[in-house]
């Protein structure tokens, strides 16, 4: 009884140990690392948002300039003056807490977006050269304990997409 259930397991592990499938895997981080479309992007949201960052790094140093108005010249101002610095402060304040967080999330947004773009051409890229080489399988890296060298074909894609650009 014991010896039909190994023989079964067996006949039925034959096929797949016969079958055996050419596989490779990809270091995404690397590769989105490397690119260099990567410091396109960055350039280009740069430019989109240049004037807003500026904006708010205005808004910071014009704050921490009251801030230090304050502090150095606290003893020789009256109670209205105090008052009218520390409602300015505020104002400010909360003037750059809320373009801050519309750009934070206009930038994240945005940057999002160009990370899309960016893993569609890898994704073809992938494909491309799976299909190219042959390739069974193509897992991500860090989904594999071990994995030889060659098998590795992140530098494959980078070179891929370096030269389309």
């Amino acid at each position: 009884m014991v010896n039909r259930a190994l023989m079964a397991l067996m006949l039925v592990g034959a096929p797949l140990a016969a079958q055996a499938e050419k596989i490779a895997v990809v270091d995404m981080g690397s590769i989105f690392e490397q690119l260099p479309q990567r410091e396109q992007i960055s350039q280009s949201l740069k430019a989109e948002f240049g004037d807003r960052m500026a904006e708010a790094q205005k808004l910071q140093d014009e704050l921490r300039g009251l801030l230090e108005k304050q502090q150095r010249d606290a003893a020789l101002m009256n109670d209205t003056q105090k008052t009218e610095l520390v409602r300015k402060m505020e104002s400010l304040k909360a003037d750059l807490q809320l373009k801050g967080k519309a750009l934070d999330e206009d930038l994240r947004r945005r940057q999002g977006e160009e990370q899309n773009k960016l893993l569609v051409k890898v994704q073809k890229a992938i494909n491309t050269i799976a299909e190219a080489d042959k390739y069974d399988l193509v897992l991500q890296r860090g989904a594999v304990v071990f994995v030889k060298p060659d098998a590795d074909i992140s530098s494959k894609v980078v070179e891929a997409l370096s030269k389309g650009k």
